[in-house]
């Protein structure tokens, strides 16, 4: 691809005649001059930008292989202006605009021993008071359970619970868990909804008739709490720390595999309470805390509260994540066991893409980010 075609393709592009995998890399070319600090392409810069389209993909992938890669994309959502075109790019094009930004060369092999692996689900294992479990992925809508006279529905993909106060003559509970690859969302007896991650749980009373609510959670979640001045909403995170609102919105992020337990606040008022101390949050701030510390409770205003909600939102967002982190949430979301041969090696990662493409697209991006591996089976391991 010469400046001449690529003037070419940018052409059939503002007609609106190009084809799909077209403007993809068009769109693709773009961002990365917006990453740069440059606010579209014009007429000015034209020649400028014909010369980074034939630099910039001939020095990624050569001549052959870059009319090789223009595929067919399926299934992954592209969001001009806003960096989704990592997750097109690393998928189906193999151009310039990687999630590692990385410009050493491809790893000399990648050894696959099975199928792909699809990504993760809406789905979850619901345990009755009495211990009956129902696995909720194939059940249909309607009513699933009842329990001391309370009906528990099922309305497309949620959990519903009756109005219970003044039905259950006392207090039992239910848990609600999420395994690895799978996610789902309820709404509690009193209104509350809750959206839980991958390999989260949540207990929760099937009333709360006393003069507070009280929920405890593992993993992740997100909450919008239903207000009620007469009765603060508690949560108790992994047994050792606890969240007290009244009404609003908040994430947890507490896996047990991970350094920090993080709670962020998106709207009204929250406290986190760990031992001694106590943190106060404000909209836009997260508390972060190190369980092993004795005064491990901070509070941080530099949040970026669209990489803290982006599960519930369908995104993986790796914008600056480690490449442990990054492993995290794919080994979560796939349901897949990562191992590392020689220690993590030290890389970053930048960008966003969506949660529904099969593992083998987040595999492109290790390597073209240089990043050797094997899979077997459901086993992911990093090479030296």
């Amino acid at each position: 691809m010469d400046a001449t075609k690529a003037k070419e393709l940018f052409e059939r592009y503002n007609q609106g005649i190009c084809t799909e995998e077209e403007r993809l890399l068009v769109e693709a070319w773009e961002t990365e001059l917006e990453a740069s600090g440059e606010d579209g392409i014009d007429e000015v810069r034209m020649k400028d930008w014909q010369g980074l389209v034939h630099t910039r993909l001939m020095e990624r992938i050569g001549e052959e292989e870059a009319a090789k890669t223009l595929l067919p994309i399926h299934r992954v959502h592209f969001m001009r202006r806003w960096g989704w075109a990592a997750a097109v790019l690393v998928i189906g094009l193999g151009a310039f605009w990687l999630l590692g930004r990385q410009e050493t060369a491809r790893p000399e092999t990648v050894e696959v021993h099975q199928q792909d692996i699809a990504p993760g689900k809406p789905g979850a294992i619901l345990t009755l008071a009495d211990g009956t479990q129902m696995e909720l992925d194939s059940m249909g809508n309607g009513l699933i359970a009842t329990q001391q006279g309370v009906n528990v529905k099922l309305n497309n993909g949620e959990v519903e619970y009756d109005d219970t106060e003044e039905k259950a003559d006392k207090i039992v509970y239910n848990t609600m868990t999420t395994p690895r690859g799978r996610q789902f969302r309820l709404t509690l007896p009193d209104g509350t909804k809750v959206w839980l991650n991958a390999a989260s749980s949540l207990r929760f009373p099937m009333a709360f008739p006393g003069a507070e609510r009280m929920v405890e959670v593992t993993g992740e979640a997100y909450f919008e709490v239903a207000r009620d001045d007469h009765k603060p909403f508690h949560v108790l995170v992994n047994q050792t720390a606890s969240v007290q609102v009244l009404g609003t919105h908040f994430n947890i992020n507490a896996y047990s595999n991970e350094q920090l337990m993080r709670t962020t606040l998106l709207e009204g008022s929250l406290a986190v309470i760990h031992g001694r101390q106590r943190a106060l949050l404000k909209p836009g701030q997260q508390a972060q805390l190190r369980t092993m510390e004795e005064n491990g409770l901070k509070v941080t205003a530099d949040v970026d509260l669209d990489k803290v909600m982006a599960w519930k939102n369908g995104i993986f967002n790796f914008e600056g994540a480690t490449l442990g982190e990054f492993l995290l949430q794919v080994e979560r979301w796939y349901d897949i066991e990562v191992e590392y041969e020689k220690g993590v090696p030290e890389i970053k990662f930048w960008g966003k893409m969506t949660r529904d493409i099969p593992l083998s697209g987040l595999l492109v991006v290790l390597e073209r980010s240089n990043v050797k591996f094997r899979l077997e089976g459901r086993k992911l391991t990093i090479l030296p």
